[in-house]
């Protein structure tokens, strides 16, 4: 079964990228948790467009991918875990929970270390909140972030489908924790033990700083609790709250080549230690 989800990759995640975002664009139109006020059509062109280059420049950039690096490194026996005889579903298991955590701490640098925010920042600009904003990252983030995987798995050795299982739960907690979609509050207080919530991962995109330094979490809720950076609620408010950054908030920042351009840009504001010393024109 592994062999043949391994062998088969493309169609898995191409699977379950469609039928999620289906499934949740269709909950935001029925039970949408705010109401937005910037039409679709403006920002998912960019959004999606966004998504098309990052593909097309990671097809380009790398021979293989990183179930394939996970391949690789099995037959060399590099890697942590292979240093021990531990089962083949305490490796899968193991490598989830290492994975996970490690997504966390570089989200947590991606807001601490200028150069990384300034590619990271995109991802918080956008002026609404929905499925499509799990998939707006920069495409030199997104570049930067396969290359800072591909020397984890090197390093910790995982089974490849743990790989494949890891990259396909990002994707579509990515999705679902960004979906504008009510979950009821007593329901969300039991999922958000254990995995991101929409209304959790929202904390996170507020223009508050505070909040925005908050709930780095992708898939589990408990790295936050550890690292002291969870926040339950919002000061203002889930429908009441401010969505994106101080600054970028004019609607031609929503078009693509604004995105692309947002990293090169002077405006930055955040983290305090980069200033703006120059304007931003049309």
């Amino acid at each position: 079964m592994q062999n043949i989800l391994v062998d088969h990759e493309t169609a898995v995640r191409t699977f379950f990228f469609f039928g999620v975002f289906i499934a949740v664009a269709i909950w935001e139109m029925k039970n949408p948790r705010r109401t937005q006020t910037i039409p679709r059509n403006i920002r998912w062109a960019a959004n999606f467009g966004i998504v098309i280059m990052s593909t097309l420049s990671i097809r380009f950039l790398f021979p293989f991918f990183t179930v394939g690096m996970a391949v690789f490194c099995q037959k060399q026996g590099w890697g942590f875990l292979n240093y021990f005889d531990f089962s083949y579903g305490a490796k899968i298991i193991l490598s989830l929970l290492f994975f996970d955590m490690a997504i966390y701490l570089q989200h947590v640098l991606g807001h601490t270390v200028p150069l990384i925010w300034r590619l990271h920042r995109m991802h918080h600009a956008d002026l609404e909140y929905d499925v499509s904003t799990g998939l707006r990252f920069h495409p030199i983030e997104v570049i930067f972030s396969i290359m800072v995987k591909m020397v984890f798995i090197a390093a910790l050795g995982p089974p490849a489908v743990a790989v494949l299982i890891s990259e396909i739960s990002l994707n579509v907690i990515a999705m679902f924790n960004h979906g504008n979609v009510n979950i009821p509050e007593k329901v969300d207080k039991i999922l958000r033990l254990f995995i991101i919530t929409p209304d959790m991962h929202r904390v996170h995109h507020s223009a508050t700083r505070a909040e925005t330094d908050s709930n780095y979490g992708f898939f589990l809720p408990w790295w936050d609790w550890i690292g002291g950076t969870y926040v339950a609620q919002p000061q203002k408010g889930h429908k009441e709250m401010t969505i994106g950054l101080e600054y970028f908030r004019e609607l031609k920042f929503l078009k693509l080549h604004w995105l692309l351009a947002q990293p090169f840009i002077s405006k930055q504001g955040y983290p305090p230690e980069e200033k703006d010393d120059a304007g931003v024109s049309e």
